[in-house]
């Protein structure tokens, strides 16, 4: 039981941590929970988390590319995006994780706008792109925080109120 626990901390954690996959943790947690014999969950129950677990891992994965895309981001943009947000992660803990894929967006767009020569409207562009980056990384990590909070709900709810 405490192992469950401490995979569905980690999970909850993993919302935030980008090296930790959260929601593929959180599930562990329960499935350990129901194969233990300490939770007694429905199979559909085990099949909607595993479902929305994939979803929101996959989804987590997509959303930046797919945001800075279509706030006219280059690959760079989102490229930059992942390295703000680790070095964000790693050095400016806690407001660089915020800071981070924001920041980094931005330098990847402009870097791409020089890269090209196109350096017309590249501030405005730039900063547009990065907002989109910013959102997804918002959007993201809140899904895996609703995920992760609502498995650990789910099963201290069955191990210690049923």
């Amino acid at each position: 039981m405490i192992i469950a626990f401490l995979l569905l901390l980690a999970g909850l954690a993993g919302s935030i941590v980008p090296a930790i996959p959260g929601p593929p943790l959180g599930y562990a947690g329960l499935l350990l929970l129901q194969w233990s014999g300490r939770a007694d969950f429905s199979a559909a129950f085990l099949w909607v988390w595993a479902g929305i677990a994939v979803a929101v891992t996959v989804m987590d994965n997509i959303l930046p590319a797919i945001m800075t895309k279509r706030f006219g981001g280059s690959r760079m943009a989102v490229i930059g995006s992942l390295v703000g947000l680790v070095i964000g992660m790693i050095f400016f803990a806690p407001l660089g994780i915020l800071l981070g894929p924001f920041l980094g967006a931005l330098a990847g767009e402009l870097l791409h706008g020089r890269l090209k020569g196109d350096e017309g409207s590249g501030g405005f562009k730039a900063l547009k792109v990065a907002a989109g980056a910013f959102l997804a990384f918002i959007v993201g990590t809140g899904a895996k925080l609703i995920v992760g909070a609502l498995m650990i709900f789910f099963a201290a709810r069955a191990v210690f109120f049923s």
